[in-house]
């Protein structure tokens, strides 16, 4: 793996936590690509996403809650939901290997991209 110095982690952390923030994505389009690029694998860097993912999250919903830019009854119902699909996809990203995950992580991102391009 890659390695750099911890004050390159921790700016490229601020850019993601801006990102993250700004477009309500999380950040892992951000991190995954990042992760990846330093050598880890598919599993891995879905992992220790998640766990960055966590930390800049909550202090995004922090700096949301004080504006007043949440509705809690939607947030929680997706959330809940995405606890049991959280387990499954942690189970599947094991499954697959790396360049299997770096193709399926383009796609989802490409067919997102294009949907907010077209979409009125």
């Amino acid at each position: 793996m890659t390695q750099s110095p911890w004050w390159i982690l921790l700016l490229a952390g601020f850019g993601i936590g801006i990102g993250a923030s700004f477009t309500g994505l999380g950040g892992g389009f951000f991190v995954v690509p990042l992760l990846l690029w330093y050598g880890f694998g598919g599993a891995q860097a879905s992992g220790t996403s998640a766990l960055a993912i966590l930390i800049i999250v909550i202090s995004s919903v922090v700096a949301h809650h004080r504006l007043g830019n949440i509705d809690y009854r939607m947030g929680l119902l997706i959330g809940v939901g995405g606890l049991v699909g959280a387990q499954l996809g942690a189970q599947w990203v094991s499954q697959v290997s790396v360049e299997t995950y770096r193709r399926i992580f383009a796609v989802l991102l490409m067919g997102l991209a294009v949907y907010m391009l077209v979409k009125k």
